[in-house]
């Protein structure tokens, strides 16, 4: 009965400094990004979102996830406000990628499926700092549209410095 109640505990201890290993050393940065009506002001979705500001993370994208959640999506953060490019790398699902300009206003949405396999994916391109990508069809179903405002947090408007040229 005791080794039973020593291996309990352990166990129990065990599962406990996993939790917290992963809650130490998981490095993704998660923030809300907030859709408002550009005319209004009115509030028209909320999405969670996983926060990629370095080269690397921007380059894998959403390419390691199996699907997002309905109010899910990742931010991606620019050095610079320019034109940018995106693919459906590795991709296993469709989504919505918003691009957003330094002032919060969306200057562009594009509904990007998942190429046939065997075909490369065109690149979808943008002005902003931030693209913002969501589940498939969410800017319709929320009526988010180009000239509406993307909120983001002051603390995630800045991207990692990077030495790559493409950044």
């Amino acid at each position: 009965m005791r080794n039973r109640s020593l291996l309990a505990v352990l166990v129990v201890l065990a599962a406990v400094a996993g939790a917290g290993a992963y809650l130490l050393f998981d490095d993704t940065e998660q923030t809300t990004v907030t859709f408002v009506d550009g005319e209004n002001g009115t509030e028209l979705a909320t999405v969670t979102v996983n926060v990629s500001d370095t080269w690397d993370e921007r380059y894998t994208g959403l390419s390691d996830h199996e699907s997002l959640g309905p109010n899910e999506g990742m931010l991606f953060v620019h050095p610079r406000e320019a034109t940018h490019g995106y693919v459906m790398r590795d991709m296993a699902f469709p989504i919505d990628m918003v691009f957003v300009a330094e002032n919060g206003t969306i200057t562009t949405i594009h509904h990007a499926e998942v190429p046939p396999e065997g075909e490369e994916s065109p690149t979808y391109e943008g002005y902003g700092k931030y693209v913002v990508e969501v589940p498939y069809e969410f800017t319709t179903e929320h009526g988010i549209e180009v000239g509406d405002r993307a909120e983001i947090p002051e603390g995630n408007r800045t991207a990692v410095p990077t030495t790559e040229a493409n950044a």
